[in-house]
């Protein structure tokens, strides 16, 4: 691993007793009172990506949830200069164990035009999490063209605030000679906000080191 991956690393694990509060010191608002969870609730997160030999770029996600509807759109993911969005479903399961899953359907429109399902699901047990978002475009330009993207990450909380573990993504916003990327995340939570880093090819002599930056509200 480069020293500027293990500094990328360090910069985020010493972050930790900066967060150590939490939301949990507030108790939960009683069912039916004013504070109770809203309708809406919204996600933004801009991940950042520095690939080698390559353009560096930005890819913007927003999400709106309305009880069980799912609402995302999204910005140079499928490819550079393409948007796609989504209408899904979520289905949640268990106490101990928690399973979230939902399918959606997207439009994809930019350099790249198609139809593409998919589905984002979540399972958490203890203090493992075990998540991923997937699709399958079927690109107008061609069956040729048609391409499975991933991402899915493995981690644990050793503490509330704080995660760490394995990355996988499969992806052609950019071009690698590895058909499956690997890698490596740490990240930290504080209330609203969220901060992690990813750092994948870790056996190659150059790797792709990814930032993101996500806030609830």
């Amino acid at each position: 691993m480069s020293l500027r991956a293990i500094a990328l690393l360090a910069m985020l694990l010493s972050a930790g007793p900066l967060l150590s509060q939490s939301e949990s010191q507030n108790p939960p608002a009683p069912p039916g009172s004013k504070t109770e969870k809203p309708e809406w609730s919204f996600d933004a997160s801009v991940f950042t990506y520095f690939v080698p030999y390559q353009r560096d770029y930005v890819q913007p996600t927003f999400t709106a949830d309305r009880g069980n509807l799912h609402f995302q759109v999204r910005y140079n993911y499928e490819d550079l200069e393409t948007g796609s969005a989504w209408f899904g479903y979520r289905f949640q399961a268990g106490k101990k164990v928690e399973l979230e899953f939902t399918p959606a359907v997207g439009g994809v429109f930019g350099e790249t035009n198609g139809i593409a399902p998919g589905w984002s699901f979540s399972l958490s047990c203890w203090r493992l999490n075990l998540s991923s978002e997937s699709e399958y475009l079927f690109d107008f330009a061609g069956k040729e063209n048609n391409f499975f993207y991933t991402w899915s990450e493995l981690t644990v909380y050793p503490m509330e605030w704080l995660r760490a573990g394995l990355v996988v993504q499969r992806t052609r916003a950019y071009q690698t000679d590895v058909n499956v990327q690997r890698g490596l995340t740490a990240g930290v939570t504080y209330k609203w906000l969220d901060v992690a880093s990813y750092i994948f090819n870790l056996d190659r002599r150059k790797q792709t080191y990814v930032f993101s930056v996500a806030i609830g509200f």
